[in-house]
């Protein structure tokens, strides 16, 4: 598979890791749209959103502790983050790996 999310989970690409258990890795994104914005993704290849099974089930909440877990180690628990997944192509999904975006560290906007 060419998936550079895959790629990071089997470390054949380097990332700054952030967060790691067994299920769910967080790295930090490459383009900074805040002081603070990182990935989380589930190890199990998904492609999206649309593509979740019911036996994924432990996985998603996985992700979500997963968020939890890096808004704190990055600060941002407290004052407030914004989580953005991004689904097909109007949705403007680049990598076909489901993932979130934590995005924090100062007052955002809804810019559209």
């Amino acid at each position: 598979m060419n998936c550079i999310f895959c790629k990071i989970v089997n470390r054949e690409t380097p990332a700054e890791i952030i967060y790691e258990d067994e299920y769910v890795i967080s790295f930090y994104g490459l383009h900074f749209s805040a002081p603070v914005h990182a990935l989380v993704i589930p190890k199990k290849h998904i492609d999206n959103i649309m593509d979740i099974k019911e036996d994924d089930e432990k996985i998603i909440y996985k992700i979500h502790h997963g968020i939890q877990e890096v808004a704190k180690i990055l600060g941002v628990e407290k004052d407030g983050f914004r989580v953005i997944t991004n689904t097909g192509q109007h949705g403007q999904q680049e990598v076909y790996h489901m993932h979130y975006h934590l995005i924090g560290g100062r007052q955002l906007k809804w810019e559209m």
